[in-house]
């Protein structure tokens, strides 16, 4: 998501994407346009008593949803921070919290797997919105009924808060109620197993949730329900990769530089293009001297036209940011540093900065299904994935 800061709140920065600069107009529009019906519901379940004569001033009803459409957004916002201050108390540092399309979301830098920390972190979000909603009820309460306006707000806010908590009960992983029902599961099984539940779970109530709005005509519903069954089965991957990497290192998957190929600066593109296709390689680090400078890819060359592949070099098109890492880190790592980069390599260097050898995205993938096909391995032998 493309965001920028706005503030933080208890040291933690709160970020505005994009697409909560769209979403905003949309719900004060929303409700301005369905505030007769808004304040039929009130007056029914609240007894607001608010008089229709409120919004004869049409510019009143788009103000007044303007309002509460921020208002929603506060309490998304103290939803989130219920979330990060208990999980800050367990000792899990918060990125950010960022307002998007959907809502909110904490980014966490670290999950628990701990079920009780993550069933307290998990049920500390629906929890502040019905104290919001208790909150608002009370102001509403409070509220003079001559002040329709105020009343409008605050009623609505309180019903709006208390179905927020409820919606997010849902088990629907990675929502609340889905990481709740992994925390319960996770007390008699191994973490990634009760995460594949949970997101399996989740995958079924993104399917319902996606009918829903699809046969009720509700994009938001539908782009909730696409939401949730990506970020569960994204999840699920990340725990598991996690899980059956558990003691293998970059040492043990990645290409030794006694089988590595490389290339120098000088090379013309079209020897790269035909070493590439000799090699079947896609991508070849670049050294000068022995040491590195760059890497070059299929990508990198395909951007030089034909006719000038034997004028130009590597040197002209490869990439000098080089994302390195050392041979002992843990390949997890490897994979959370090429998703962060959005790279398919990195280089593996020892503590003078010299290549000891080049681990893909095609080697950790390779690994990961070797150690799935096991069923497991003991990290003692983990060094076999590299023969």
């Amino acid at each position: 998501m493309r965001s920028f800061r706005i503030g933080s709140a208890f040291g933690i920065p709160i970020k505005l994407d994009l697409t909560f600069l769209l979403v905003l107009p949309l719900f004060a529009y929303l409700i301005g346009s369905q505030s007769a019906q808004i304040v039929e519901l009130l007056n029914e379940i609240l007894g607001a008593n608010i008089g229709d004569e409120l919004f004869v001033d049409g510019a009143v009803r788009w103000i007044l949803g303007t309002v509460a459409a921020l208002g929603l957004f506060v309490g998304v916002l103290l939803h989130e921070l219920g979330h990060s201050l208990v999980a800050r108390r367990y000792g899990f540092p918060i990125d950010s919290i960022t307002l998007w399309i959907f809502g909110g979301v904490a980014s966490f830098t670290e999950m628990p797997e701990d079920w009780r920390q993550e069933f307290a972190i998990a049920i500390a979000g629906p929890i502040v919105s019905v104290l919001v909603g208790v909150a608002c009820y009370g102001l509403f309460v409070a509220v003079p009924p001559d002040v329709g306006g105020a009343r409008f707000v605050l009623g609505y806010l309180a019903v709006l808060n208390v179905v927020l908590a409820v919606f997010n009960l849902l088990p629907a992983f990675p929502m609340d109620g889905g990481r709740i029902l992994r925390a319960i599961l996770g007390r008699t099984r191994p973490y990634a197993r009760a995460t594949a539940i949970a997101a399996e779970v989740g995958k079924f109530f993104a399917v319902i949730l996606g009918l829903v709005g699809l046969f009720s005509f509700n994009i938001l519903m539908i782009g909730i329900a696409f939401f949730v069954y990506i970020a569960a089965s994204s999840e699920s991957q990340q725990v598991q990769m996690k899980a059956a990497f558990e003691g293998v290192t970059v040492r043990d998957v990645m290409t030794p530089a006694d089988r590595l190929h490389t290339v120098a600066p000088e090379t013309t593109i079209a020897e790269l293009l035909s070493r590439m296709f000799s090699e079947r390689h896609t991508g070849y680090p670049v050294l000068e001297d022995g040491r590195p400078v760059g890497m070059v890819t299929l990508d990198d060359a395909r951007d030089v036209q034909p006719v000038e592949r034997e004028a130009y070099t590597v040197a002209d098109v490869m990439t000098r940011e080089l994302v390195t890492i050392p041979a002992a880190a843990d390949a997890m790592e490897a994979f959370d540093l090429l998703q962060e980069h959005d790279v398919g390599r990195l280089l593996v260097v020892d503590a003078r900065g010299d290549v000891v050898g080049l681990l893909s995205r095609t080697d950790l993938m390779t690994a990961l299904d070797v150690v799935r096909s096991t069923d497991g391995m003991d990290p003692n032998d983990a060094s076999s994935l590299a023969d």
